[in-house]
């Protein structure tokens, strides 16, 4: 679990967001490697286990903050084009929150991604084998993507 240091930090952040930008806008990265096993990252601010991404900076498209994240967040580079599985409401952060969620097949890794203050662990999970922790929002993605469930509005 996040510690208050890391909960009071992320709320500033999202306040400052607030104040400073009318919309938030992020990107998540749902990289399924050949076996259907799904990469997940376990970050030190929030409990849980999520899809890698995050904000997409002014004047940056989704697809390069995407590129940007997962390198960042798991060493990962995708190779080919990522397919963009939709677009989403994430009103538990705040009401101005929206996420674009990408499907990333094709990729390479580029290295062991060491633990630091804002990701202490990513790695891939078969898809039966989900820590526990991974959040209703990404069940519910991997559902969508990989059984062909309808799109659902939980995040």
């Amino acid at each position: 679990m996040a510690s208050l240091a890391a909960r009071v930090r992320s709320r500033i952040a999202h306040l400052i967001f607030l104040m400073t930008r009318p919309m938030t806008l992020g990107v998540r990265g749902v990289v399924i490697d050949a076996d259907g096993s799904v990469l997940l990252v376990r970050h030190g601010y929030v409990p849980g286990w999520h899809f890698p991404g995050g904000g997409v900076e002014v004047g940056e498209t989704f697809v390069h903050a995407l590129g940007r994240e997962l390198e960042e967040e798991a060493c990962i580079r995708a190779t080919g084009a990522p397919v963009l599985h939709g677009l989403f409401f994430n009103g538990h952060v705040s009401r101005r929150d929206h996420v674009a969620v990408y499907v990333v097949r094709d990729y390479e890794v580029l290295g062991v991604r060491a633990p630091d203050r804002e990701i202490e662990e990513a790695r891939f999970f078969p898809r039966d084998a989900l820590p526990a922790g991974t959040s209703a929002g990404t069940r519910a993605r991997l559902a969508e993507i990989l059984d062909g469930a309808p799109v659902s509005d939980l995040w």
